[in-house]
């Protein structure tokens, strides 16, 4: 067998016809060449993955019969994956020649670090960002900084709260010993869950401003859909139980009541209220919740950080997310407990 790549670059697609092609014909053009593709198709019947393949049979394919999510698309992926680094894009993305090669060069600035996230920009208006690493309130509401906002002139590269999915680059051991994404969210949040338990466990993510994508966004299931109102409710909650500290906890679970009322009055306004009672409603269901809480009592006896370390890495603002902050700190080491070592948690 040959030897393995350095990169694993994952891509599950679900319904991507229309961009598919566009983000496999990015990667051909990467100015850094030592990667593998792997290509999850989730029961699609729009005959793009095999197309896709067709057209280039060195891509490794993975049909798993089924849709199996976003969440168990990339798990299966990456157990499959040969890389030492596992990237993380969404079909909808398109990196520009460098983008790998940018990530790869933050691996050897930082390599006490083991997960990068990448400059989004939005693929139709290149000159508005798609978010600039995700962030966190103190009310536990989760958003991309800088979403739909110029660019600055300058965009510091340092730690944000989480990569998004969409474009990430993190450690294939690492991800593994996490236990990966949480499978029961399926799709929406579930970067964010993995970034919170990746803080948990003391380790940080880097933005690399200069690793840039442009990226659609929701194009198999649309923004403003039901579908994706209602993960992203359900899971937006479950992020915030399972992952909160016990301190943090207490102090923010007022904060983030309220905050989750007033976005609901939002959705009323907008007339798509209904599914996020649905996803709120779904989140408390104890079939639901009581593996919530199992999978929280584990994480937080294996933390190995306190909660100042997790509450720097947020937005203090409650109410950030209205602005679309960008909230990028300086990379420094978390004070981590001693004795402890990431457990997978994530099922």
């Amino acid at each position: 067998m040959d030897s393995p790549p350095l990169v694993s670059v994952i891509i599950v697609s679900y319904q991507s016809g229309p961009t598919l092609a566009r983000c496999l014909e990015a990667l051909r053009t990467q100015t850094f060449i030592d990667f593998e593709i792997l290509l999850v198709d989730n029961a699609s019947s729009d005959g793009a993955p095999q197309a896709a393949v067709a057209a280039d049979p060195a891509i490794r394919f993975l049909q798993p019969g089924a849709n199996l999510g976003f969440a168990a698309g990339n798990n299966l992926a990456a157990r499959e994956a040969r890389g030492r680094w596992l990237v993380l894009l969404n079909p909808d993305a398109y990196a520009r020649p460098d983008w790998l090669e940018t990530l790869i060069a933050g691996v050897a600035r930082h390599p006490d670090v083991r997960c990068f996230t990448s400059l989004q920009m939005v693929a139709d208006a290149p000159e508005l960002m798609d978010g600039a690493g995700d962030v966190m309130t103190s009310a536990g509401i989760p958003f991309r900084g800088g979403y739909r906002r110029r660019l600055p002139p300058r965009l510091p590269e340092g730690e944000v709260f989480s990569a998004c999915g969409a474009a990430t680059l993190i450690d294939r051991d690492l991800f593994l010993s996490l236990g990966g994404f949480d499978e029961r969210f399926f799709c929406y949040c579930e970067d964010v869950d993995l970034g919170y338990r990746l803080r948990l466990a003391g380790e940080p993510t880097l933005l690399l401003p200069g690793a840039v994508v442009e990226h659609v966004g929701s194009a198999s299931t649309g923004v403003r859909s039901d579908f994706a109102i209602f993960h992203g409710s359900r899971n937006r909650v479950w992020t915030f139980i399972k992952n909160t500290p016990p301190l943090l906890l207490w102090l923010t679970a007022p904060l983030h009541v309220a905050v989750t009322t007033g976005l609901l009055l939002l959705h009323w306004r907008r007339g798509d209220a209904a599914p996020v009672v649905r996803g709120i409603r779904a989140a408390f269901r104890r079939q639901a919740l009581d593996p919530i809480l199992a999978s929280r009592r584990e994480l937080q006896a294996a933390r190995r950080v306190g909660s100042w370390d997790i509450l720097r890495a947020m937005a203090i603002d409650p109410v950030a997310f209205f602005g679309r902050r960008i909230v990028i700190r300086r990379h420094r080491s978390p004070t981590v407990k001693p004795g402890k070592a990431p457990r997978s948690v994530a099922a």
